[in-house]
């Protein structure tokens, strides 16, 4: 059985791998067959990270994660979960193959999905000439006119990005201004391949076995047109992938999972939860990461408490960062 199973391949999963395993924890981080990484892996550059003043891609930041992660221990599945029995002091963990592992303790950090606009011609057409990832696609859009829709920023940065393949970029938002920083902004709008089409809602994707357009709604006087295009990028925000313990762990009003106040504490004990299934305000990668040491820690002062003869010598007051190593107070320390 192992002591500690993360759920989740983003930086909030891969950052407490790193804890735990730092911790000889010796963690399983289960990750996916197909969508390892999380959603920096359908990023173009991160300029924001800190500790990479010259920005770095989205891929090569999760790698480099992992990779940490691996040099301290952690052992990484390629599988995906597929049910929980999160009840009682032992968790199982059901993956794709059949294979069910236990483990004292868990950490899910699953992150988040794209959120779809919900039409019929959205599903049908997806794979199709609609996307969600627009480093995924981009290349397949040479010399094509595409439109992006959504107004933050990554709408903003998907755009800018497929100005490199694609003649023409339509930016489609349903109000008159962006709710993306001024930054991305800036750039949107100094970019010569991007046009903005305000006031306008998608009512439809239109073609038949490929996108030739979309059916757009005027929202200030309700009148519809087509805009003829051969690609469609939806970016207009993420859901939290919260269906593997909707009947086992309590939710936010907004669907995340609720965690007591700071911590990664769930609703069930022994069961931790971290990154932006739990944060439906800030979901950047930096505070993913940040949410993820927590969680290892929390998950650390969890089996301390429980008396685990595996963790190392370290009492709980260390775990909780109340001293150092050498068991300096912090107010010593200053």
């Amino acid at each position: 059985m192992r002591q500690v199973i993360i759920i989740g391949s983003g930086p909030a999963g891969f950052t407490a791998a790193i804890y735990a395993a730092r911790a000889n924890l010796s963690p399983l981080l289960v990750a996916s067959s197909v969508e390892t990484g999380g959603e920096l892996m359908n990023t173009t550059e991160v300029e924001n990270f800190p500790g990479f003043p010259e920005g770095i891609m989205g891929p090569d930041l999760m790698a480099k994660m992992q990779e940490q992660a691996e040099k301290f221990g952690t052992e990484v599945l390629y599988q995906d979960v597929v049910e929980l029995d999160l009840a009682g002091d032992v968790k199982k963990v059901t993956l794709g193959n059949g294979t069910v592992h236990e483990a004292e303790s868990v950490v899910f950090a699953t992150g988040s999905a794209p959120r779809k606009i919900g039409i019929e011609g959205e599903q049908r057409l997806s794979g199709h000439g609609v996307s969600y990832c627009a480093t995924c696609d981009g290349f397949f859009f040479r010399e094509q006119e595409i439109a992006v829709i959504g107004g933050g920023d990554s709408a903003m940065e998907e755009a800018t990005f497929l100005t490199k393949f694609a003649s023409k970029v339509y930016i489609v938002h349903r109000r008159d201004e962006l709710r993306a920083s001024k930054i991305m902004q800036d750039r949107a709008f100094a970019n010569e391949k991007i046009e903005f089409v305000w006031n306008s809602e998608v009512e439809d994707v239109l073609g038949g076995d490929a996108v030739t357009g979309l059916l757009l709604r005027d929202t200030v006087d309700g009148t519809t047109r087509e805009l003829p295009v051969t690609g469609v990028f939806v970016a207009i925000g993420n859901d939290p992938r919260t269906h593997l313990v909707h009947d086992q762990l309590r939710l936010t009003e907004h669907g995340t999972v609720w965690v007591d106040g700071r911590s990664s504490r769930t609703s069930v004990a022994g069961v931790f939860a971290a990154g932006d299934v739990v944060d439906p305000t800030y979901r950047q990668a930096v505070t993913a990461a940040a949410s993820g040491t927590t969680a290892a820690l929390d998950v650390e002062h969890y089996l301390a408490a429980r008396g685990d003869a595996g963790l190392p010598e370290r009492d709980a007051a260390e775990i909780d960062g109340l001293t150092d190593a050498d068991g300096d107070t912090a107010a010593d320390a200053a």
